[in-house]
């Protein structure tokens, strides 16, 4: 780039023009005399003939448009700054976003250490944060889409703002995920299962499969343009993280905090695993409800409840029980009951016989038991149901086993032995009912417990695990929120923090994997003494390595390192154990680097709610632990994403969507492939298949990158879940399409105006504009010589700070410098200064000094605007409310930059750009574009980058890429004017009031037509000041104020101190627009009954989606307005004769 500017400096001081810039000005040239033909042409046009409003056009016949997009190759090469040499005609996303982020990451604007020293702190502070590691095994899905763009654009707006930025990216291992597919890999290519290649084999495989599949999460990432810093990309197998999960384990086994026991775990029968609470899914069942199962070849039964009946011991009564899982009675070992229940008091302590096996089962008493629900009598199974656990450990009830790891009926369960577990199901029905025991079966609303991963139901089992003491880490991260350490937002989490922290449960950290970090836990055996318990923890040490554990082991018991043999436990920890020390583990924790040193702690956590236990709790409880600190500062929880409907993306619902596939497009043949290659059952495909053909009948339209970042940080706003609607992403497409053609615009205007240069903001009067050259000349309480010479030079051609009149940036800064510049080496300054204090008298008015006459009313009002959402949009960023950002922003640009300004602009350039008004607006045009594409570069960083490398730089010294350029500040851009806002408010009613009656009478735009307005003192007085915008954005002729009007006017009232007479005689036909207005009513009247009859329906508030119900009560609230608006209009078609 150095050279690129030395050449073109070159060229600019040379004496004789090149070949090049005379071919540019013969371009330019050829350019304005086609401009000017144009205008002569349309001049004689209209000179020729000016047709009468009523008279009918004739039809120009329509070039056809055509379907195919504009296609522009980009041919930067990989890593190079883009090729900007053409302007498509419109805009294209690939095209967009092509080049810029391998030329983002080839410079190292990412990297914390772009431009900076880490001997120096930087002043402006630093941010830091991880990223929540997806896992290897997939691609991403919206969930992480939004996490992504959020992180991002508060990324890169700490960045933008001058601080030292580290994001971290990083990739997990997923045990469970990645182990299925790697075995139904190995299966589908060589027939063999994991135990036929054995441990070692197995996990080379699954390497294998990392490396050459692993990245595509990663280039996932770069697509949706994540500002990490690669060179810091973390796995969690890897090996600097490998160390950090054994002296985690280590560290907090030698302090109790980890312990082994055997508890009930959940059980996937088709992984042979534990799984955590987060890879279970409770479906919902209303009734009687058949699954497939996994192992099965019928569909299985839930949904229901099974009452039956137990002899009492001697066969002098009965009591009944009830279950949802009839075949576990060969697991019972007691009934309970409530110790205040009459019924059975007299029960307590007597047994009851088991049917189909030789066990006495006792009668207890437990307060868990609800007197109200059912018989009251509660069957219980201590080894098969958590809170029968716990009645089976108050009551010390025996803890028996009925499945294996395979789900199938252990030796202890009679003639059902060996038997797979719901197939015992139907089984032990059929043997109650021939034992005349079964009193019902009837329908029962509950949740099935599914593993995500297999898709089995999850069995509570009991199993010897390594657990995590909880109770006194969830302590100190409670009241790390409670003294306001650690900041949760929003607020409305904290109820679930402390909730979680409460109530917290011990954490199960045992997988039976062979991928993932292996347990470094030993099981202790001594030679010449028994063989201890392997359930019992005592028998148990850690260590780093082996040798350690053995040492460990020989201090504990007392005896030589030679009599000891170490079997080191087969199982691997929970995937959550790594992900919860990523925040130090990153910066190579437990070794003091000096990443750790300088980044740790992070600054920012950001991810979804629904994770606020499994990953952010013990983030904080480990950091708190192993770390003496809080991992960060703050944690963010957004909001879950939903489909349009409402509904959790399932891929059974056919509504899970891959963003790829949103950012390039896909057609829905596509989107049903893709079902037909995932591991959905065949009727699961058929019924997701049905859900893409209503939700996408068309596919998905490419919407781009940009324009998906942009909606999700739009949508964070809705709470807890967003709605999410792919029209909608489509519509910022189109938002992106605005940008790009104001640009186009603008440039067109700014390269005619040959001489343009972007000038200093203080050209344009901002008011603070002292603040800006104080902070780019480094001018602080006690300036340099090399400060004071800046000034004397800034003072060389001019009187005053701003230039044309006295204000208070001179008083300001003359306090500054007062004595500093009586040196005869700044006799500028020198005369400045005098001058200044001569006047220190004066009170300098608002108006006059500070708003400088050479900006017009519209000018000023725009320059206003951009200072309102330069605030707005530092104030949503500051409070993580992004939809205050992103409505911000698309409304300056759509509705206030291009309807308004822009379309005043246009008369203004269509005359000689020489005009000082043209230069000045020029000016104000270029510095909206320059401000708001910094604005939006945090959400949508391809099309601002795309779009601000066009414009020309203020200074050439600026940053090379948007990346790295400054955010606006508030205190930078003060031309903030509310009472000059207040006015064109009132003025834009009077315009949309006229362009809605327009509307109505279909009046064309073209057709110009004279208002006379009769209004109060205030209104004529603003009418007049901003006139030429009145009748440029109302398509008027003339705005004539406080006059006669003309008969035949339409007559509308605007407030109670302005109305408007528009003459409309002899422009419309009356006879005509009484019969259309006539047809258009009757059609809004209709359409309004029928939708009050579909809206009136009984079933209509429970079958009816609530989103539908919205668009249809949106619908009916527009059809009566529109119905007014044109009943009010026909009765004023009279009135106009």
């Amino acid at each position: 780039m150095a050279e690129e500017a030395s050449s073109v400096q070159n060229l600019e001081d040379a004496p004789v023009k090149t070949a090049k810039q005379l071919e540019k000005e013969a371009k330019k040239q050829a350019k304005l005399d086609k401009f000017n033909a144009k205008k002569k042409a349309e001049k004689d046009e209209k000179a020729a003939a000016i047709p009468s409003a009523t008279d009918k056009e004739p039809k120009k016949s329509k070039k056809p448009k055509s379907t195919a997009e504009e296609i522009i190759e980009d041919n930067t090469p990989p890593g190079m700054k883009k090729n900007l040499r053409t302007m498509p005609n419109a805009y294209n996303p690939k095209y967009v976003e092509s080049a810029w982020y391998e030329w983002w990451e080839k410079e190292g604007f990412f990297k914390p250490e772009y431009k900076r020293d880490y001997d120096k702190p930087n002043p402006k502070g630093q941010f830091v944060m991880v990223i929540p590691p997806p896992n290897v095994t997939g691609s991403l899905h919206l969930g992480h889409a939004l996490t992504n763009s959020i992180e991002d654009a508060i990324t890169r707006w700490h960045r933008m703002k001058g601080k030292t930025v580290l994001w971290v990216p990083g990739c997990d291992h997923a045990g469970i995920a990645t182990q299925v597919v790697v075995e139904k890999m190995l299966e589908r290519q060589e027939g063999k299962t994991r135990h036929e290649l054995g441990r070692e084999a197995f996990t080379k495989k699954v390497w294998e499969w990392k490396d050459k599949k692993g990245s595509r999460i990663y280039d996932q990432l770069k697509r949706l343009g994540s500002s990490v810093d690669w060179d810091r990309a973390c796995f969690t197998m890897d090996q600097k993280m490998c160390n950090a999960v054994t002296e985690a384990f280590v560290r907090l086994h030698k302090k109790g905090l980890i312990y082994r026991s055997k508890r009930l775990v959940n059980w996937s029968c088709s992984l042979k695993s534990a799984i955590s609470d987060l890879e279970v899914e409770k479906v919902e069942v209303t009734g009687r409800t058949l699954f497939s199962v996994p192992g099965y070849t019928e569909q299985v039964e839930f949904g229901v409840i099974v009452s039956f009946a137990y002899q009492l011991d001697g066969g002098s009564g009965e009591i009944v029980v009830a279950t949802t899982r009839v075949e576990t009675m060969l697991g019972d070992t007691a009934v309970a009951v409530h110790p205040k229940d009459e019924r059975y008091r007299h029960l307590i302590g007597k047994y009851i016989s088991h049917p189909f096996l030789d066990r006495k089962i006792p009668i207890v008493a437990d307060e868990m038991v609800d007197i109200n629900f059912g018989t009251g009598a509660v069957k219980i199974t201590p080894g098969h149901d958590q809170n029968d656990f716990e009645v089976g450990i108050r009551n010390k009830l025996d803890l028996i086993t009925i499945f294996d790891d395979n789900g199938i009926l252990t030796d202890n369960c009679g003639k059902f032995s060996g038997m797979k577990r719901f197939d015992a199901r139907k089984a032990v029905m059929i043997a109650l009912e021939e034992l005349k025991l079964l009193r019902d079966v009837k329908d029962n609303p509950m949740f099935v417990p599914i593993c995500s991963r297999s898709k089995d139901v999850v069995e509570p089992i009991l199993k010897p695990q390594w657990y995590v003491k909880c109770e006194g880490m969830a302590s100190k991260a409670s009241q790390a929120v409670k003294n306001g350490d650690l900041k949760i937002i929003p607020d409305m989490h904290k109820k679930t923090w402390f909730q979680w922290m409460e109530n917290i449960r011990d954490w199960c950290i045992s997988r039976q994997l062979w991928w993932g970090h292996r347990i470094p836990a030993y099981f202790v055996t001594i030679t010449g003494q028994p063989v201890g318990d392997k359930d019992d923890d005592k028998f148990w040490v850690s260590g780093r390595t082996m040798e350690e554990a053995k040492r460990s082991a020989a201090d504990k018991f007392k005896v030589t390192e030679d009599s000891i043999s170490l079997t080191q436990d087969e199982d691997v920890l929970d995937t959550w154990f790594s992900s919860a020390l990523f925040p130090f583990s990153v910066f190579g924790w437990p070794q003091k680097t000096k990443d750790l040193e300088l980044f740790y702690p992070g600054t920012l956590l950001e991810t979804g709610h629904d994770i606020i236990f499994f990953w952010v709790a013990r983030m904080v409880f480990f950091a708190q632990e192993l770390t003496e600190t809080l991992p960060f500062r703050e944690v963010y929880l957004h909001a879950m994403v939903r489909d349009a409907h409402g509904r959790k993306m399932s891929k059974s619902l056919g509504n899970v969507i891959d963003p790829i596939d949103v950012i390039d497009g896909i057609t829905l043949e596509k989107l049903h492939s893709m079902l037909e290659d995932s591991n959905l059952h065949p009727r699961e495909i058929e019924k997701a298949k049905k859900g893409q053909r209503e939700e996408y009948p068309e596919g998905i339209p490419e919407c781009g990158t940009d324009a998906l970042r942009f909606t999700l940080c739009d949508y964070t706003q809705q709470g807890r879940d967003m709605n999410l609607d792919v029209q909608r992403v489509h519509a910022k497409r189109k938002f992106c399409n605005k940008l790009w053609n104001l640009t186009k615009f603008a440039m067109k205007y700014l390269d005619e105006y040959e001489s343009f240069k972007p000038e200093p903001l203080s050209s344009l009067g901002n008011r603070d504009s002292v603040q800006s050259f104080l902070k780019d000349h480094r001018i602080v309480s006690d300036p340099s010589a090399d400060a004071l010479c800046a000034l004397n030079e800034f003072f060389m051609n001019r009187s005053y700070v701003n230039g044309w009149e006295i204000s208070n940036e001179d008083f300001r800064l003359v306090k500054l410098v007062s004595s500093k510049s009586k040196s005869s080496n700044y006799p500028h300054l020198a005369r400045w200064e005098s001058h200044i204090n001569s006047h220190m008298n004066i009170i300098p008015s608002w108006t006059s000094a500070e708003k400088p006459s050479h900006l017009s009313f519209k000018d000023r009002w725009i320059l206003s605007r951009i200072s309102n959402v330069v605030r707005l949009c530092n104030e949503g960023f500051e409070k993580y409310d992004f939809s205050l950002a992103t409505k911000s922003i698309q409304v300056f640009f759509q509705e206030e930059l291009s309807d308004v300004y822009i379309e005043c602009l246009k008369p203004l350039f269509q005359g000689k750009l020489i005009s000082d008004a043209a230069k000045v607006s020029c000016q104000v045009l270029y510095t909206c574009l320059d401000v708001g594409f910094r604005l939006i570069a945090p959400f949508m960083p391809y099309v601002s980058e795309e779009l601000y490398q066009r414009l020309p730089r203020r200074d050439t010294s600026d940053p090379p890429s948007l990346c790295v350029t400054p955010y606006p500040e508030e205190s930078e851009y003060t031309w903030d004017d509310p009472e000059l806002e207040s006015g064109f408010d009132q003025v834009k009613k009077i315009y949309e009031t006229i362009r809605k009656s327009r509307a109505t009478y279909q009046l064309q735009k073209g057709l110009k037509i004279k208002v006379y307005v009769k209004a109060s003192r205030e209104i004529e007085d603003l009418i007049s000041k901003w006139k030429d915008v009145l009748m440029t954005l109302a398509y008027c002729e003339d705005v004539i104020v406080n006059q006669p009007p003309p008969e035949g006017c339409l007559f509308l009232t605007v407030s109670d101190m302005c109305e408007c007479h528009i003459p409309l005689q002899g422009i419309i036909d009356l006879a005509k627009e009484t019969s259309r207005m006539d047809s258009e009513i009757k059609d809004l009247t209709a359409r309004i009954e029928s939708l009050n009859k579909k809206m009136g329906a009984p079933a209509y508030l429970t079958k009816v989606p609530l989103r539908v119900r919205q668009e249809e009560a949106e619908k009916m609230k527009q059809y009566q307005s529109e119905l007014t608006l044109k009943e009010t209009a026909l009765q004023a078609l009279p009135k106009l004769t």
